[in-house]
C-alpha cells in the first residue's frame, strides 16, 4: 500500500529530476467534453467554422495559410 506520504515524495522527487533536466512545469486547462451542452457548443462551432471556410474571405486565408509553410520551408539558407 501506497501511503500518501511516500506518494507526495515521489512526485517532488521526479518534479526535481525534471527540472534539473532544465523543463519547466505547466498547467493547462481544457474544456470539459463531458459537460452538459459541449457537444452542442462545438458542433455550432465547427459549423460557423465551415460556413466561414466556404466564403471568399476564408478561401482567400486558407490559401494564405495553405501556402505558407512552403514559402517558410522552402527558403534558401
Amino acid at each position: 500500500m501506497v501511503t500518501k506520504r511516500s506518494s507526495a515524495a515521489s512526485v517532488r522527487r521526479r518534479r526535481d529530476k525534471l527540472r534539473a533536466m532544465g523543463l519547466h512545469p505547466v498547467q493547462i486547462w481544457v474544456p470539459d467534453t463531458s459537460a452538459a451542452g459541449f457537444a452542442t457548443e462545438a458542433a455550432r462551432q465547427g459549423r460557423l467554422l465551415a460556413e466561414w471556410e466556404a466564403s471568399p474571405a476564408g478561401r482567400e486565408e486558407m490559401a494564405f495559410w495553405d501556402a505558407l509553410p512552403s514559402e517558410v520551408w522552402n527558403e534558401p539558407d
